[in-house]
């Protein structure tokens, strides 16, 4: 009898590991982040950022003619309008604080380019925040509309907006506090409905931790893993396209290093910024955050293409497909650049 329970479970083992080898099957490509290395450093414009302090946290995103950067850090107006090519600073709105018409914990911003409109995430006040750009700049006294409500223990986390009655959205799923699972839907915000993409992520990654990007003119959508040196693309419904495997893959058991930190969907690629080694390490006998300096390129249908080293600490980067440009967050020498992507993708 024990030897018999022992082959059933012998013989299960077997079998869920079969079956994590091959859920993907037909579906896997892979990548070596070290095999075709184009150094860009030396095409990186500074943005010099005048008439407005924001600090190492300044994240970049793009709506139509502006620039918006998101500074969580401030202590006063947490986002900042600057003309996109020219730079020149236009104003700021989003007042910090826990009053109804404040904002209590900025998260990610969403561009909704046909409307000119652009939204925050406040998970303080768990709600989706409305600031039409001709109000904003009208009025230096704007005070925010609720577009929607957030639930506490299922919220988004980062979205691409695409109409009030669908966005797609990577949805932080509470387990217990402290702890959650990432997961993609379709939402729609004037009912709240969700629907969960089949796809929930790899089987054999116990703890997904994940950046997102969706493009509806391409039905894709991706998700890069922060530890592990893999990238899933996905169609809109949820059905894997190919799971991307690194060549540090066989690492993932270690949950020690750090691999892709954010994505983005530019013309018809894919590019992610990757570490590809450690998070951490030490400089002058301390712990210093080691943020990514390399972007990998893919194209839609998972191919690798070519590794980009900016040479500088990407805190975060945005797409702007008008003037074809990466703009960055820096933490390093300068705190704001671009790179033109014409003739590189």
């Amino acid at each position: 009898m024990k030897k018999y329970i022992g082959f059933i479970i012998f013989a299960s083992l077997l079998l869920s590991m079969s079956s994590c080898k091959q859920h993907d099957k037909g579906h896997r490509k892979y990548y070596d982040a070290g095999q075709n290395v184009i150094k860009k450093k030396q095409d990186i414009h500074e943005i010099q950022i005048e008439d407005v302090e924001i600090s190492n946290f300044g994240t970049p995103y793009i709506l139509n003619d502006y620039l918006i950067i998101s500074d969580y850090n401030s202590f006063d107006k947490l986002i900042h309008i600057f003309d996109k090519n020219t730079f020149r600073y236009i104003t700021n709105v989003g007042q910090q604080g826990q009053g109804p018409s404040e904002i209590a914990n900025m998260g990610k911003i969403i561009s909704d380019n046909e409307r000119n409109i652009f939204y925050v995430i406040d998970h303080g006040h768990q709600s989706l925040l409305s600031f039409p750009m001709d109000s904003v700049l009208s009025n230096e006294f704007y005070v925010p509309q609720k577009k929607a409500g957030i639930d506490q223990t299922e919220f988004p986390f980062m979205m691409q907006y695409e109409s009030d009655t669908l966005s797609y959205a990577l949805f932080m799923r509470v387990l217990n506090p402290g702890d959650y699972t990432p997961v993609v839907a379709k939402w729609n915000m004037q009912t709240g409905e969700r629907e969960f993409m089949p796809y929930v992520g790899h089987p054999e990654v116990e703890k997904k931790r994940v950046s997102f990007a969706a493009s509806p003119k391409y039905n894709l959508y991706t998700e890069v893993y922060w530890y592990h040196d893999l990238i899933t693309i996905c169609t809109l419904d949820g059905e894997l396209k190919y799971n991307l495997y690194g060549k540090n893959w066989d690492n993932r058991k270690s949950n020690k290093e750090a691999y892709f930190d954010q994505v983005a969907f530019c013309k018809d690629k894919i590019i992610a910024s990757y570490w590809g080694d450690r998070r951490m390490y030490n400089r002058d006998g301390g712990q210093h955050v080691h943020y990514p300096d390399k972007l990998l390129i893919f194209d839609l249908e998972g191919n690798y293409i070519s590794t980009l080293q900016i040479g500088y600490s990407i805190l975060s980067f945005c797409y702007d497909d008008e003037s074809d440009r990466l703009i960055f967050a820096f933490d390093d020498d300068i705190q704001f650049g671009y790179l033109d992507l014409d003739g590189i993708i």
